[in-house]
């Protein structure tokens, strides 16, 4: 039962990721310079960029080292001679270790608490096979630095893609950059709606702050079966 609803997931994902790749490729015309993907997990959206635009460079993010060493495997199999740079890392607001959970189901891996008794939560519980009563994740310390030093460091002087999913730590990872914001062209981050991730945060911080920094919403996608939206603002400088 539960690889039939995996299944059909999958395919509704597919058709949404087109709406995604189409809203993409409206803005850039196909070539993107340089993608920050942060929060890669297995290089899901690697495969995406690599698939569907030109590029010169990917910098890529992942903390986990469970999930870390399966997106490095991935990476590999691609066998891409483009440039990929992968980081065991994640970003925030400053450079720190801080716990994570590292989710039975790895895609909902999060800094955040989770709130047990939320509807959302027991749903996922039941169809994605957490186990009722079973262990859910397990807590690992990882390491976070700021995007503002990551972008001195590497001397880069513009990101046109900064695709953000880190389960309830977007805004975190956006102010990260403090100053070196402007040099974002386009920002593609999810927000979940849902009771489940204790997040601290508003969808409306995240937008005041953008707004703040002259960026401007784009586009706004409704994921398929979940209460979450994803998001793209672009530099009022830039277009």
């Amino acid at each position: 039962m539960i690889n039939i609803i995996t299944y059909i997931l999958n395919i509704f994902d597919k058709i949404y990721q087109r709406k995604i790749i189409n809203t993409l490729n409206l803005i850039f015309n196909k070539n993107i310079n340089i993608v920050f993907d942060v929060g890669a997990h297995k290089g899901e959206f690697i495969k995406l960029i690599l698939d569907n635009f030109n590029f010169k460079k990917i910098y890529s993010f992942e903390p986990s080292i469970i999930n870390f060493e399966l997106l490095s495997q991935n990476i590999k199999k691609l066998n891409s001679k483009k440039k990929i740079f992968i980081n065991n890392f994640a970003l925030g607001v400053f450079e720190e270790e801080k716990n994570f959970k590292q989710m039975k189901e790895s895609s909902s891996s999060t800094f955040n608490n989770i709130n047990f008794d939320s509807k959302y939560f027991k749903r996922k519980n039941i169809f994605l096979n957490f186990g009722l009563n079973s262990k859910i994740f397990d807590n690992m310390k990882v390491k976070i630095k700021d995007g503002f030093s990551f972008v001195e460091k590497e001397n880069i002087n513009t990101i046109d893609l900064l695709k953000i999913d880190t389960e309830g730590y977007e805004y975190f990872v956006i102010k990260g950059f403090k100053e070196n914001i402007r040099k974002i062209k386009v920002i593609f981050f999810e927000h979940h709606y849902n009771q489940m991730i204790i997040k601290n945060y508003t969808f409306s911080e995240i937008h005041s702050y953008l707004k703040s920094n002259n960026f401007k919403q784009h586009s706004k996608f409704k994921m398929p079966f979940r209460k979450a939206f994803e998001y793209i603002y672009v530099n009022g400088n830039y277009f």
